[in-house]
């Protein structure tokens, strides 16, 4: 009996020493109790815990201007965002209602190229040029003869109240027209935005309607960068906020005052769109400009203003109507902190982009 307990501590000390073999002296091995083992794993616990706090609390970065410029509240940080955006897959290609979500490159966005290629398409891209905004245009036109739809046949739009700003015409390509539509002197960028959606409207109704089959709505100060190809042709096309993808939901700034029409409830919305692109079907476009415009309408009447002012809209008739087709980031981007990471840059924004520097900067980048 005594044999067999020595025989069992000799066992336990040897399982003991097994997991501290550095626990020895010139005198031979040091036993190790029960409460000494677990107070060591206490210890390592420790040590890990406090490097691995160190380590986390070094990554988090301060919250981006974003989320004070759409009223979110002081308090909130943007550590756990930056996780799920770091978690996610890149590249989806569906959206959960099963619509292509678009990147360039893909098998699927070569397969719809392809496809649409053939067809002899007419095209639409318009942009609103006002203002101080003339200054963009032929940046704009010039980057859209390179890369938007090339070898397809496309119509400018431009919707200006100078139209002496396009003096002299820009050069265009074979299969390529511009057309002027003159609009009444707005001032100022909020009148502007309450009123775009309607010039879209009766735009495409006189003259696009009868000129083109797709139509494209852009902002001026934007400039392409990569080829934006025939893969963004649909009957609804949506483009993702490139601050915003991969966000969790609760940070998309939809307009949550009840009594706006653009109000987002919690349980809707699964993407936060930009206003930079969107486009489709000219019957699509005229439908989606006309019921955002009225809504807007509606809104001024009750002496009501939505915190996204035209996207707040936007997005609202995006839920209830869901994109066919999805750009990624690639087609609307600018450098953030919480830009996407994207593959290919394809559509810069200027405007967005020269928000962040300073004025010497901005003076560089013509800006």
């Amino acid at each position: 009996m005594k044999a067999r307990r020595r025989k069992r501590k000799s066992g336990q000390a040897g399982h003991s020493m097994a997991l501290f073999p550095l626990c020895k002296t010139p005198t031979g091995p040091v036993r190790v109790t029960r409460i000494q083992l677990v107070l060591y794993c206490f210890l390592l616990s420790l040590i890990l815990y406090f490097l691995y706090g160190r380590k986390a609390a070094a990554s988090v970065k301060r919250p981006h201007p974003i989320f004070h410029a759409l009223g979110m509240e002081e308090g909130q940080e943007m550590t756990d965002m930056m996780v799920v955006k770091e978690a996610m897959p890149q590249t989806p290609t569906d959206t959960p209602w099963g619509a292509p979500l678009v990147w360039g490159d893909t098998r699927n966005s070569a397969w719809r190229r392809a496809k649409f290629a053939q067809q002899g398409i007419r095209t639409g891209l318009l942009a609103l040029m006002v203002g101080t905004y003339s200054q963009f245009v032929r940046r704009f036109l010039s980057s859209a003869e390179t890369y938007f739809l090339p070898g397809q046949m496309v119509t400018y739009y431009i919707l200006t109240d100078s139209p002496h700003s396009l003096d002299p015409p820009i050069e265009l390509g074979p299969e390529r027209k511009l057309k002027v539509v003159h609009v009444a002197e707005l001032p100022g960028w909020h009148r502007l935005a309450y009123r775009r959606m309607a010039l879209l409207a009766d735009a495409i109704r006189d003259p696009i309607s009868t000129e083109v089959e797709y139509i494209f709505c852009a902002d001026i100060d934007q400039e392409f960068v990569a080829p934006v190809g025939e893969e963004i042709l649909g009957d609804l096309v949506a483009t993702l906020h490139p601050e915003l993808y991969g966000m969790p939901r609760n940070t998309f700034p939809y307009e949550v005052e009840e009594d706006s029409a653009a109000c987002v409830k919690e349980h809707e919305g699964d993407y936060y769109y930009t206003s930079e692109l969107y486009g489709g079907l000219v019957s699509e476009m005229y439908r989606l400009a006309r019921v955002c415009s009225l809504l807007i309408l509606q809104d001024q009447a009750n002496g009501v203003v939505a915190k996204g002012l035209e996207e707040s809209y936007l997005n609202r008739y995006l839920i209830d109507h869901r994109p066919t087709c999805v750009l990624s980031p690639e087609y609307s981007w600018w450098d953030s902190a919480l830009a996407a990471d994207v593959p290919l840059q394809r559509l810069v924004s200027l405007g967005r982009q020269c928000e962040s520097y300073d004025n010497q900067t901005r003076e560089e980048h013509r800006c």
